[in-house]
């Protein structure tokens, strides 16, 4: 049996996978609190550390495979860089950590190229020669597959399109949730707005909400066609919370990939929606450990 996570600010998920069969099914899954900002990265490789340890009380674990934010040396198994959301996550090596501890392989993955990984094996890019892959949440993450493996680039910074400019700012404060709130708040003075309320609005007919989000996936795919003009995918994955609004977002989206892409790319490029929704990361976080260790 192999453990996976999926560490993020706000909470740890997990799940338990049979290595032994080929079909993503998760044995047992759960969900804690990080509290990120209470017990920082040490408390977080403590609160894991007694996950292991319960679920060992029940199941045989041969591995522990492990998805996180933050920027990710995937050989050494190490924190070059989070943010103030994991203070005190930088420069911990999680794999000598656990590998110390429980004795057996540990892998890790950012967690953009982990969701990403999962999508190209399990979800919507299965089957795909390479893939693009971009989360839609607070900011904005991206992540490139080629032959289901994940390109990371000299540093392992590849990927890191969020703070790719468009029009004079970084991507992601043009093209995540977080900048279709802002626009919405600034242009009506209302506070206290989210994602869900704004595409509630707009299906109702608020004309504010529908400019807003005609406004977000115009620049999401102005952002996409730069990434497609570079790498060619063969699909471009979109995922993260606010993508759950499919059939409203895609035929807008479609219509700004035939805008922005010349004919060839535009005919050449497939535009899905990730299927994996929040098990995406640790179904990519066990895809690379068992591209490591099988």
């Amino acid at each position: 049996m192999i453990i996976t996570f999926d560490i993020g600010g706000t909470s740890i998920k997990y799940g338990l996978i049979d290595e032994k069969k080929s079909e993503l099914t998760f044995v047992e899954r759960g969900e804690v609190d990080t509290d990120a900002k209470v017990i920082k990265g040490p408390g977080i490789l403590k609160k894991v550390e007694s996950i292991i340890q319960e679920n060992q009380k029940t199941y045989e674990i041969k591995g522990i495979a492990i998805s996180t934010a933050g920027m990710v040396d995937a050989q050494k198994g190490s924190i070059i860089y989070a943010n103030e959301n994991i203070p005190e996550y930088t420069g911990m090596g999680l794999k000598d950590y656990y590998e110390r501890v429980f004795g057996i392989p540990c892998w890790m993955e950012n967690d953009v190229n982990a969701a990403a990984l999962g999508e190209a094996v399990f979800g919507a890019a299965q089957g795909a020669q390479s893939a693009l892959m971009l989360t839609i949440g607070t900011g904005i993450g991206g992540a490139l597959i080629i032959d289901e493996q994940v390109y990371h680039g000299y540093s392992g910074s590849a990927g890191e399109i969020g703070y790719m400019w468009l029009n004079g700012k970084h991507f992601e404060n043009a093209g995540s949730t977080t900048a279709l709130v802002n626009y919405v708040e600034g242009k009506t003075s209302q506070k206290g707005l989210d994602g869900k309320i704004i595409f509630e609005r707009a299906k109702q007919g608020d004309l504010m909400c529908v400019e807003a989000i005609d406004v977000l996936c115009r620049n999401i795919i102005q952002g996409v066609s730069n990434c497609v003009c570079l790498f060619n995918p063969q699909v471009v994955v979109l995922g993260g919370g606010i993508m759950a609004q499919k059939e409203y977002l895609e035929p807008i989206m479609q219509k700004y990939m035939q805008e922005f892409l010349n004919e060839e790319m535009y005919r050449s490029t497939t535009l899905k929606f990730a299927t994996l929704q929040n098990q995406a990361g640790m179904a990519g976080a066990y895809v690379y450990w068992c591209k490591q260790e099988l």
